[in-house]
């Protein structure tokens, strides 16, 4: 049986066809503009969903910091390095919630610092902007929260307790937003700092985030002093073993898992892309821990553990200014050099420069994060991101920016640590004395061991 609108015994069907196709094209461009506007409201989801998991997986890191530093310290200090890595999230958030943000996303002043949005005031959470900015808000606070606690492993068994929390906040609240911004101050869509202007890439914070914890950590140690017992009279260094290699490790683990939140999370957007920046970030990651092997192994006849562990973290802060940028074999190559350089930076400061650094966080995080920095203006590859470095025939001037963004934040957190350790230094003291040292910091600041039995009260 023919359907009632093809009957040709009936003369309304021609008419009530036209009818009813005029009706379906008229809905036509509604359908279309609901379909648009449905695809646009998942996609923004997914971009919350995908920065919320994104920072959840960075703040973890947090906790990787903790066992790293922890492990390659020693036992009668292990709860004071968990405090201070605890202060340095929680305290630091609240600083970068009050001051740091507005510093860092805020308006630009000339390029060189925000100046709006302090404390988040006016946000409307209600709105899609204000579920953003919230969200947003969050990825960056862990962020700023691993610069500060960078800092803790450079100066670890020997500075004040107070006087640690005091120069984190500071950290969190002005010296890293400040540079910051210079880098990313134009992501939250306001006008970016100088250094964005001229095109310094830094996608993930290879030197907005662990240069400039690592060149702070550099004026940390200086201002307060190698350990006790680690230099003898002629210059010579003495080894300090950590307590817990096997604590380490696990540190290292949950930081290379969490860096999948930091590199990947860093595009906010739930897009291809996060694919094969996971991809450059593992392989960097793998490369740097086989280069700190072998070159290890080969200078010392040993595969070492502590500095494979380290080279991990070295190929991992290496790839973190060009994981958007370069191809998975330059990653490896990165990565790999990253690995190599850590342990030359290690043995130089600790013998040469004669600097007391004891899980080296000014060669992990400060020289690695530079290299992999300029690392992005050689390697930068066609079909990535939106840059060529100079091997790829993109000529001199990215690497030349680069350049200038490095010596720019160098400048900036180095000589900002300086004055800030000497102005907390003046005003409250850096070092435990020497017989406080020697007894470990869990009794001397907080009254309490890590290690039930590990040590014998005294009255003294």
């Amino acid at each position: 049986m023919s359907p009632f609108w093809f009957s040709p015994k009936r003369p309304l069907s021609v008419p009530f066809l036209a009818a009813t196709l005029l009706a379906v094209l008229a809905t036509l461009p509604h359908a279309a503009h609901a379909a648009e506007g449905t695809e646009a409201l998942s996609q923004f989801n997914a971009n919350i969903l995908w920065t919320l998991i994104a920072a959840i997986l960075v703040m973890f890191m947090q906790a990787g910091f903790a066992m790293v530093e922890t492990g390659f310290t020693r036992a009668k200090n292990a709860g004071n390095i968990i405090m201070k890595n605890f202060l340095d999230f929680s305290a630091g958030s609240v600083a970068f919630f009050l001051v740091g943000f507005g510093l860092m996303f805020g308006g630009s002043i000339a390029g060189l610092l925000g100046g709006s949005d302090f404390a988040l005031i006016g946000v409307d959470a209600t709105t899609p902007e204000g579920m953003w900015t919230l969200t947003f808000w969050f990825f960056q606070s862990v962020f700023a929260a691993t610069s500060a606690t960078i800092v803790s492993g450079g100066v670890a068994e020997r500075m004040k307790f107070p006087a640690y929390i005091t120069v984190s906040m500071i950290v969190t609240a002005l010296i890293y937003p400040v540079s910051g911004h210079w880098c990313w101050g134009g992501l939250w869509g306001t006008e970016g700092g100088w250094l964005e202007r001229i095109g310094f890439i830094d996608f993930a914070g290879s030197t907005v985030v662990h240069s400039v914890g690592g060149w702070l950590a550099l004026a940390g140690a200086l201002a307060v002093g190698p350990r006790v017992g680690k230099y003898n009279d002629d210059g010579s260094a003495n080894a300090i073993r950590g307590h817990n290699l096997p604590l380490a490790s696990l540190g290292v683990f949950i930081l290379w898992f969490g860096w999948f939140g930091f590199n990947p999370g860093s595009t906010t957007v739930a897009d291809g892309t996060i694919g094969y920046i996971a991809v450059n970030t593992s392989l960097a990651g793998a490369a740097g821990a086989l280069g700190a092997m072998i070159t290890a192994w080969t200078r010392y006849g040993h595969p070492d553990p502590s500095m494979t562990l380290n080279g991990a973290l070295a190929g991992l802060v290496a790839i973190t200014a060009g994981c958007f940028e370069l191809s998975p074999i330059g990653s490896l190559i990165t990565g790999f050099g990253g690995g190599v350089l850590v342990v030359l930076s290690v043995v130089f400061i600790d013998t040469v420069l004669r600097i007391d650094d004891p899980v080296g966080a000014v060669s992990v995080h400060g020289v690695c994060g530079a290299y992999g920095t300029l690392m992005v203006g050689l390697m930068a590859a066609p079909g990535y991101g939106s840059n060529v470095g100079l091997l790829y025939g993109g000529g001199f001037g990215l690497l030349t920016t680069q350049l200038i963004g490095v010596g720019a934040v160098f400048c900036w957190a180095f000589g900002m640590g300086v004055v800030t350790f000497a102005v907390v230094k003046a005003v409250m003291g850096l070092r435990v004395k020497e017989n406080e040292e020697l007894r470990g910091l869990d009794i001397v600041e907080h009254g309490t061991e890590s290690y039930g039995g590990f040590q014998i009260f005294t009255t003294e």
